[in-house]
């Protein structure tokens, strides 16, 4: 970037500091020498504004991030980022000042190095929070006090009553994640996906931040959002609930600069490597690892759907076409400990995340992204809305809705549910297998199932979109209130995936959700 062009940047962010509802006022601190934080001057502030001002970027041409001291800040690796710690007495309404959540900032480093601009509000105002280093203790990372006062933050965290330990994190582009109602991190959520899983994929940022405190005891905690990026601008805001089971209401407008071909509302990124049904693909020790197993969807007709996850060969890209969804999420439905053996990252406890639109969404579809991994450190599931399309330029959209950080989907369907997909050889043991076939073993469970036998009839519907189904089968699992339904598939040759899907139902209703699935054949 050129000194000039680089110059027209910060001129144009400073600005629009507020949009252009009011000018912007001279960059000068207001705070005692000794404050536990430094402030910057009062401005009237509300949601309008963030909206104006993300309005008023997309007029003008994308202008990307101005990163200063990156030699510095490339030296704040993993390692270094752990040694530096926000002063929890420094916090944004601290331990002991009656707001639920003390709010801690997070310091830039190699994998965070855009500048985030952090405002603290009260009322109608609102003041930018200025870095200091008296903020942090930096331990071995001494050689991060050589960076300016005006360095910046890289984002925020909201920590559980009393300041012990965080529950939602803001860092890097427009991800965020929460600690659910299990305390453990897992999956993450951002604030859009742009042309996801293509050549021109992007990741628009959250730039600026303003974080009410509560109006009352106990209310919830507002954050509003400006995000920034080269095909879109716009403008968020985020209600976090004050109980133990967090909750956040989504409120955006998104104005378009230029057209885009895949936009994803609510995105979710997760991890799925291995599980009960490709166990196989494993080279670690520990029998599953994955942050969530399947894509749960209730659709806007009322039909609950669930998709397992699969580790493919290469990137697979799944349509789910709706009108006006109910929900959907990246779940964890795997909760026995003894499934994963891991007492250190404790998949067991990874939240579940369930999206829960606010208002009508309209014609799209759910679009579930599958990419090859072979470690746990990677994200390779994306899951998110994509409005039907293509969103053109000039554009503004809304959309409003509900995300669930929990342990299980918040409103459960009465059908019986998969709780566990397997895939093995085809055939009978002790006779010769039939080439190219596969057995799928999928297990129900669920109240209408419980109080029926295997006289009662229950039947199994298996349906694919090519081979032939061998056998399907339903029974319910001794000793157990779990239902099982078996068959094999016929391959007819070819590497192309097949659909499968099927559910049981008795007297012509069906008793359980529906099982997606895409079998991808090696030939």
């Amino acid at each position: 970037m050129t000194l000039l062009s680089r110059r027209h940047a910060l001129a144009g962010l400073a600005a629009l500091a507020f949009g252009p509802a009011g000018p912007a006022l001279p960059f000068r601190a207001a705070f005692a020498a000794d404050a536990p934080i430094k402030l910057g001057p009062s401005q009237p502030f509300d949601f309008d504004r963030v909206v104006a001002q993300a309005k008023a970027l997309a007029g003008h041409s994308y202008q990307p991030p101005v990163i200063r001291h990156a030699e510095i800040l490339d030296r704040i690796d993993y390692d270094a980022a752990q040694q530096i710690r926000f002063r929890a007495d420094r916090a944004l309404w601290p331990a002991g000042s009656g707001a639920p959540f003390p709010v801690q900032l997070s310091h830039p480093g190699k994998f965070s190095k855009a500048p985030v601009r952090i405002y603290q509000v009260t009322g109608t105002t609102a003041r930018e929070v200025l870095y200091s280093p008296s903020l942090f203790e930096f331990g071995a990372a001494e050689f991060a006090r050589k960076l300016p006062d005006d360095i910046g933050f890289s984002g925020f965290r909201l920590m559980h009553p009393g300041g012990r330990t965080d529950f939602l994190s803001f860092v890097g582009a427009s991800y965020f994640r929460s600690a659910g109602e299990l305390d453990q991190y897992g999956l993450s959520a951002r604030g859009v996906a742009v042309n996801t899983a293509s050549a021109h994929e992007e990741f628009p940022r959250f730039t600026s931040f303003w974080i009410a405190e509560p109006a009352a005891p106990g209310g919830d905690a507002l954050i509003h959002a400006l995000l920034d990026g080269p095909s879109l601008s716009g403008a968020f805001r985020i209600a976090v609930s004050s109980d133990t089971r967090p909750v956040l209401k989504i409120e955006s407008v998104l104005f378009i600069r230029k057209e885009i071909q895949r936009l994803g509302i609510a995105p979710l990124t997760s991890m799925f490597w291995y599980g009960k049904h490709n166990r196989t693909q494993g080279i670690d020790w520990r029998p599953e690892i994955h942050d969530s197993d399947g894509l749960a969807l209730a659709t806007g007709a009322g039909e609950r759907i669930w998709r397992p996850l699969n580790d493919p060969a290469s990137t697979r890209v799944s349509a789910f076409m709706d009108k006006d969804p109910r929900g959907f999420g990246l779940l964890q439905r795997e909760r026995d400990f003894q499934r994963y053996q891991d007492d250190a990252v404790f998949y067991n406890r990874r939240p579940s995340v369930w999206v829960e639109p606010l208002a009508p969404w309209g014609e799209g579809a759910v679009q579930l992204v599958e990419l090859p991994t072979s470690d746990e450190t990677n994200d390779n599931i994306v899951a998110f809305w994509v409005p039907k399309g293509p969103i053109k330029a000039g554009a503004v959209l809304r959309f409003a809705y509900q995300q669930y950080w929990l342990a299980d989907e918040p409103h459960p369907p009465e059908a019986g549910r998969v709780i566990a997909t397997r895939v093995g050889v085809g055939g009978v043991p002790g006779r010769p297998r039939p080439p190219a076939a596969k057995k799928f073993v999928v297990d129900f469970a669920g109240p209408p199932l419980e109080p029926l036998t295997r006289l009662d009839g229950v039947e199994p519907v298996v349906t694919a979109s090519r081979g032939k189904i061998v056998n399907p089968n339903a029974l319910p699992v001794v000793g157990t209130k779990t239902w099982r339904l078996t068959f094999d598939l016929a391959v007819d040759g070819g590497t192309e995936p097949i659909d499968l899907r099927c559910y049981l139902r008795h007297e012509g209703t069906a008793l359980t959700e529906t099982w997606l699935y895409q079998f991808l054949p090696t030939g």
